[in-house]
């Protein structure tokens, strides 16, 4: 009914297949971060067979809970988030997991906030054109129009220069250094991870961008003028409003016909975090998903309270 005719990137197969192994992001946080206070699951109203939805720490919330009925149904991430601020119980201080990013080593809270601040890496980065994620590649555009016009460069710096430059990023700091000269940002790097926010920085975002939110969200699928999460992460850079981490926290890998590094990353546990995307239905999922599965269960074979 609301699914283009013709396949595209927003609505190809691989955006539908099941993994089947959601278990291991629930086994991951009582495992390694068992100081959570709640995990809110967000959903249209599907829940896995296994899911103990009576588990104290465990909320159940519907898409209807807290998206406005205009915007609804969506089949597009970047509306499921960026109307996070709108969920009341939600607190000031959240970390966005998507389901495809599991904690794979012991993390603190200091890990993700310091002080009341979002952890967070700021590295700038050249947002180029092509590739299979197009659409992607313009809400990063979106995102960064949205830095651009309320954010002067050189008062980012001017006010943050030992947040802008750090040595917990690195080599990374020499692509930052290289945009140094340009008046305007031209994007910022995205690791792809897990990431920790403020709820009012959704609201603030809203409250300058309201028209552009507002039009973004009625794509149901993901569309060239969606605004996502991003946007509200590189707000909170350009304040200065985080505290600096290392890059080296969580890595991103592609699932695909050769999966051997991802699986040692997962299972030597190289990192905090690690997110395994999906975007390629050009290899055998049966035995990709196979591998990665077997991958998590070396380090998270134990059932967590979260299942029945």
């Amino acid at each position: 009914m609301y699914s283009p005719k013709k396949a595209n990137y927003s609505n190809t197969s691989n955006r539908f297949r099941d993994w089947d192994n959601l278990q291991y992001w629930f086994r991951g946080v009582e495992k390694f971060a068992p100081w959570v206070n709640n995990v809110y699951f967000i959903t249209w109203g599907h829940l896995p067979l296994w899911l103990n939805t009576k588990h104290p720490k465990l909320k159940i919330v519907k898409h209807t809970d807290y998206i406005p009925a205009e915007y609804l149904p969506t089949f597009n991430s970047d509306v499921i988030e960026t109307n996070l601020h709108r969920l009341k119980e939600l607190s000031e201080t959240f970390v966005l997991f998507n389901d495809d990013v599991f904690l794979m080593d012991d993390v603190k809270p200091t890990d993700f906030f310091k002080k009341g601040r979002p952890c967070d890496s700021y590295v700038e980065n050249l947002i180029a054109p092509g590739g299979s994620e197009t659409r992607i590649r313009h809400t990063k555009i979106e995102n960064t129009g949205i830095i651009n016009a309320n954010f002067k460069k050189y008062e980012v710096y001017r006010k943050n220069l030992w947040k802008v430059y750090n040595w917990r990023y690195g080599l990374q700091n020499l692509i930052t250094l290289y945009f140094l000269p340009f008046p305007y940002f031209a994007g910022f790097r995205n690791p792809h991870i897990c990431y920790s926010h403020l709820k009012s920085t959704f609201a603030t975002i809203w409250s300058v961008a309201g028209d552009k939110m507002h039009e973004a969200c009625l794509n149901k699928f993901r569309g060239f003028n969606d605004v996502s999460h991003w946007a509200m992460r590189y707000w909170n850079l350009c304040c200065g409003n985080f505290a600096p981490r290392s890059v080296r926290f969580g890595k991103y890998f592609v699932a695909g016909a050769d999966n051997r590094a991802l699986c040692q990353y997962i299972m030597k546990q190289r990192g905090k975090v690690v997110c395994v995307n999906d975007q390629s239905t050009d290899f055998d999922f049966e035995k990709a998903k196979q591998e990665i599965n077997a991958a998590f269960e070396c380090i998270l074979s134990e059932k967590s309270s979260f299942e029945k």
